[in-house]
């Protein structure tokens, strides 16, 4: 599992994404970050950033019900923990990047890689 509090950031390059308050509770927004399509969801008021794409079929993910920490891709089922990337079902066997989300002065901030 990815560690979210242990981050490297001679690796991570923080990206600004927008006031904290404009994602509540249960909420996600979606994000273009270069080519990186991203999704950020708040959980019970933590955040977690994943790749908007579906490792089975390169479908869009973000749009999924979420199922406690898991989302569930709308077009064939495979179901990808939202803290690590990892995928948790089939048809996915590949998992999706997971990013670093850090909390600034109210501020969502992405980290990507360097």
């Amino acid at each position: 599992m990815f560690n979210y509090t242990a981050i490297d950031e001679s690796k991570v390059e923080f990206v600004e994404i927008a006031p904290a308050s404009e994602l509540p509770n249960g909420e996600r927004l979606f994000v273009e970050l270069g080519d990186y399509p991203i999704v950020i969801f708040n959980i019970a008021g933590q955040f977690f950033a994943i790749g908007d794409v579906c490792t089975h079929d390169d479908g869009p993910l973000g749009d999924g019900v979420l199922e406690d920490h898991n989302v569930v891709c709308p077009r064939h089922g495979a179901e990808f923990d939202v803290r690590t990337g990892k995928a948790m079902s089939m048809p996915a066997a590949v998992d999706i990047p997971a990013y670093p989300v850090q909390i600034r002065d109210g501020t969502i901030f992405v980290g990507l890689p360097k």
